[in-house]
């Protein structure tokens, strides 16, 4: 395969999926080094995407959802303790 079609494939290659702890760890360094700094941002952001679920339900009918709707809680097996 030649380098061009090479980096063609890179572009639609699936990307690699973060470690939790690396994303810790790039939320820490965006708020240089400062935990009740990251803390405060994730559950201003947590706010924000609960306000978008909210309006989702509000908007979107089953049927557009192929019978998915949203939920504001995570189940019980999708949470990380």
């Amino acid at each position: 395969m030649t380098a061009q079609g090479e980096a063609q494939l890179r572009l639609f290659a699936e990307p690699t999926p973060l470690q939790p702890e690396d994303e810790i760890a790039q939320a820490l360094a965006w708020h240089d080094g400062d935990p009740i700094a990251t803390i405060a941002t994730l559950i201003e952001d947590c706010a924000f995407l609960r306000q978008e679920l909210a309006a989702a339900e509000q908007l979107l009918s089953k049927g557009f959802g192929r019978g998915w709707l949203p939920r504001m809680e995570r189940s019980a097996a999708t949470a990380r303790r």
